[in-house]
C-alpha cells in the first residue's frame, strides 16, 4: 500500500511539473522571453516581479490575461507592451498561470 501511495505521489509530482515546462515552452514559442526573464528586468518586468506584485490580487489572472492580449503601458514604466491578440486564449491563460506561480 505504501509503495502504491509513493508511486502515485511521484506520478502526481511529475504531472504537476508539466504545465510549468509547457508554459516556458509557450513563452519561448510566442517570443515572450525577448522582453521578459524569470528573475530580472529586461525590457519588461521579470516574471518573478509580476508574481510578487499581484500575489494578493484575486483578480490578477483576469487582469494579466487582458493585458497580454491587448497590450498596455504605464504599470511598469513607459515602454509599451505590444498586444498579443494572435496568441490563443488557452495559451495566454496557461502563460499567466505559470507567471503567477513563479513566486
Amino acid at each position: 500500500m505504501k509503495v502504491a501511495v509513493l508511486a502515485l505521489t511521484l506520478a502526481a509530482g511529475a504531472v504537476a511539473a508539466l504545465p510549468a515546462q509547457a508554459s516556458e515552452e509557450l513563452a519561448k514559442k510566442y517570443m515572450c522571453l525577448t522582453c521578459h526573464t524569470l528573475d530580472k528586468k529586461l525590457v519588461g518586468p521579470s516574471y518573478h516581479d509580476v508574481a510578487t506584485k499581484y500575489k494578493n490580487d484575486k483578480t490578477a489572472e483576469a487582469k494579466l490575461v487582458d493585458k497580454v492580449k491587448k497590450g498596455g503601458m504605464g504599470v511598469w514604466g513607459q515602454i509599451p507592451m505590444p498586444p498579443n491578440d494572435k496568441v490563443p486564449d488557452a495559451d495566454v491563460k496557461a502563460l499567466v498561470k505559470w507567471i503567477l506561480a513563479t513566486k
